[in-house]
This record gives C-alpha cells, structure tokens and sequence, in this order.
C-alpha cells in the first residue's frame, strides 16, 4: 500500500478500506458475492454499520472496488510479463497461474455476472487493458492466421465493422485466443474435470499447441 505524502487520516483510511476488502474477500471464499454484507464485515471487524459506510456507501461500491482490484491484478501481470519479452504461451500461462491462485477473483470478473450489480464504465476500462496486451503480442506474429471455426464466425457477422475490435486478423487471433483459454480455465477452476482421469495443465498446454500452431 502506497502511504508516502499521506496524512495519518489518509493512512488510516486506506488501511480500512484494505482491511474491509480483504474481510469481503473472505466472504465471497465462503458463501459467495451474493452474500457479501457490509454489517457482517463492520461486525468482524469491530465496528458498526453506519461507520463502515463511511469508508465504503454501498455493496456495490465495494463490489467495484474488488473488480478493480482483480482487473488490475491481472493487466499489470501481463503487461509486465510482455514488457519482460514473454510470447503468446508464457502469457496464457500467466493468466492460468493468476487465476488458480485466488479461483474467487477470477470468478467474481469472469464468472456469473452479480445479480442487480452493474459495473461503471472505468472497471471496462482496466479489462481493455488486458486484451491490449493479447493484440500487442498477436500484433507480433505472422499477419496471415490459420483461419478457425471461430474466426469463420466473425468474419460472416461482420455488422460490427468499422473500428470493430476484431476488424483486423491479429485482433481475431486475439479475441478466439482469449475465449478458448477462458473455456478451458473456466471448466478447470469450476472442478468440471475432477474425476476425468486427465491433467488440466496438459490439456491447457494441447489448446495452446492448437490455437499457436500456424
């Protein structure tokens, strides 16, 4: 936590605030978003209700400041993975390590959304940045694509022409990419495979293999 140039009265707020999120954190771990109450949290942490409205005024504010939190998270580990000269593979794996290490993060923005929770646009914003990191990487190689199934897809609905994120063939690339990956993580971290008979990671590295063979 940054404190340099902080008051102690801004100090002691962020320190708050960290500690209510770390609480709903806890929460989400154990019963799930939907029962994420900010009355619990201020009685875990020996406060009351109308005090703990002070650092946050709604479950949805702090909701928000979670999904920031997660979307940072993970555009600064891929930014500087990529910074560092890491390919296409090493950021998928980036993405699957981030996710294993706390599978409620990675549901809370990527799983169902919140019901009667609506983002603001600046959580949009910190995610854009994460498919940036995908185009910069795809930007890199070959500029003719095997074409897939999902590509076929795009290309023939085609209305979202103009400026459309997936008007040019390394952003296609990008957009299947990141879609197959999630379906793969998604199932994993759900506990879908348990019991199959076979290694998530090697199937994980089989869907890499296939989406970066030229």
């Amino acid at each position: 936590m940054e404190t340099a140039g902080k008051t102690s009265r801004e100090r002691y707020r962020a320190q708050v605030r960290a500690e209510v999120k770390e609480q709903a954190w806890e929460q989400i771990a154990t019963a799930g978003v939907t029962a994420l109450s900010l009355n619990a949290i201020a009685k875990k942490l020996g406060m009351s209700g109308p005090a703990l409205y002070r650092y946050f005024a709604s479950r949805d504010e702090l909701i928000t400041e979670l999904i920031r939190d997660a979307y940072r998270s993970l555009a600064d580990k891929l930014r500087a993975a990529l910074d560092a000269g890491a390919d296409l593979r090493a950021l998928a794996h980036q993405v699957r390590e981030w996710a294993l290490s706390d599978p409620h993060r990675y549901f809370l923005i990527y799983g169902t959304p919140v019901p009667g929770y609506h983002a603001p646009d600046d959580t949009t914003e910190i995610s854009n940045e994460i498919m940036t990191v995908l185009l910069d990487a795809h930007a890199a190689l070959p500029v003719d694509p095997v074409v897939t199934s999902f590509e076929r897809y795009l290309d023939e609905h085609r209305d979202w022409t103009g400026g459309h994120p997936a008007s040019t063939p390394a952003a296609r690339r990008a957009l299947a990419f990141w879609t197959r990956l999630h379906g793969v993580l998604s199932l994993e971290l759900a506990g879908q495979f348990a019991g199959m008979g076979f290694d998530p990671a090697r199937l994980f590295d089989d869907e890499l293999d296939e989406l970066l063979a030229d």
